[in-house]
């Protein structure tokens, strides 16, 4: 845990295992566990380019990651229906 790109990176990724968590609790499972490898690679991946010096395209690729999360998983924020 040297850069900001670690800190970010694994946030990102602590809330994706938190959602894959909570969700798998759920009787009735609203999406399936392949669902969160593409995030997760892309955790990783925005990890090293970020470490690499390639920091726009580690932002770019952790932005797509959050989008992700939230449009193919439908997480929805507090407060909103």
């Amino acid at each position: 845990m040297e850069t900001v790109w670690d800190w970010l990176t694994v946030f990102a990724f602590a809330g994706l295992a938190t959602l894959l968590l909570q969700r798998s609790m759920e009787e009735e499972p609203r999406d399936q566990l392949w669902q969160y490898a593409p995030p997760a690679l892309g955790c990783a991946v925005a990890n090293y380019l970020g470490n690499h010096d390639q920091h726009v395209a580690a932002g770019a690729l952790l932005i797509g990651v959050v989008v992700y999360i939230f449009k193919v998983l439908k997480v929805k924020l507090p407060g909103r229906k």
